[in-house]
């Protein structure tokens, strides 16, 4: 590893981490130290992958499987990596997904599989993590912090987003998850923070970027005029994670090219 190890000998578990950017921030905790648990729900082999890529580097990995809006599957996944490693000390909430509808057209299948895996999950990994926190408090030599938590949110927590309304709904939540998570554990030295990416060039948004088209029309939402990559939100977990950030909770960082600034809006609408 080349890096500063800036979380070395900490434990570090990221939800859907097998693709898109929980694969990229997988892969950034073990270039900067920390034993990572790659958590999926389905592609077992690029779970694998993930773990091989962290090994290359030096580091150590895990996969779990687990469904994270099942309590049973998130209790035993935690039970795993503790078990492998003797702890937890930071969760990446990135586990997410959509079921795209027009309003009037949503089932109530597709309402509660967003909200049970974008919002229930996050709560019960958290309420997992949390309890390890507070079992084991700050470590001395291993991190200020008794645990890091890191939501993965979206602009629209703030943007609202016709066609996807349990999706939007699900990141409004996270918002205020997050934000009481980190106002009640704030005393006991747990730091609680969301990450908001804008566009980011996953398969989950593909048909947004595909084509030189779709990539031009995405443009106009974003001031800074490129896409981001899965990278990017990567290096800002990483950051969120560290000592360097032990001054923030309770915070959503957007990372997204200006696209919470309302582009639409700089001509004066």
């Amino acid at each position: 590893m080349k890096n500063n190890m800036r979380l070395l000998n900490q434990v570090a578990l990221v939800t859907g981490a097998n693709s898109g950017i929980g694969k990229a921030i997988a892969i950034e905790l073990g270039k900067q130290g920390a034993k990572v648990g790659i958590n999926f729900v389905s592609h077992p082999e690029a779970a694998d992958e993930v773990v091989k890529t962290i090994v290359s580097y030096g580091g150590q990995a895990i996969k779990l499987y687990a469904d994270v809006s099942n309590e049973e599957d998130v209790e035993a996944m935690f039970t795993a990596l503790i078990s492998k490693f003797g702890g937890i000390d930071i969760l990446v909430n990135n586990a997410g997904l959509q079921q795209d509808a027009a309003f009037q057209d949503m089932t109530l299948a597709q309402w509660k599989l967003v909200i049970d895996v974008n919002l229930t999950g996050q709560f019960l990994c958290s309420r997992a993590a949390v309890r390890e926190f507070l079992k084991n408090g700050v470590i001395a030599g291993r991190s200020k912090a008794a645990g890091k938590i890191i939501c993965m949110s979206s602009v629209h927590e703030v943007i609202p987003w016709g066609g996807h309304v349990n999706y939007a709904c699900s990141k409004g939540g996270v918002e205020l998850l997050m934000k009481s998570m980190a106002q009640e554990l704030a005393p006991h030295k747990i730091r609680v923070n969301s990450i908001g990416p804008g566009a980011i060039q996953t398969p989950i948004n593909r048909q947004a970027w595909e084509t030189p088209e779709a990539l031009n029309n995405l443009m106009t939402l974003i001031p800074y005029q490129r896409i981001g990559q899965p990278e990017d939100v990567a290096s800002l977990a990483s950051w969120l994670a560290s000592d360097e950030a032990d001054y923030i909770t309770g915070t959503t960082v957007f990372i997204d090219g200006g696209m919470t600034l309302y582009p639409g809006f700089s001509t004066n609408g």
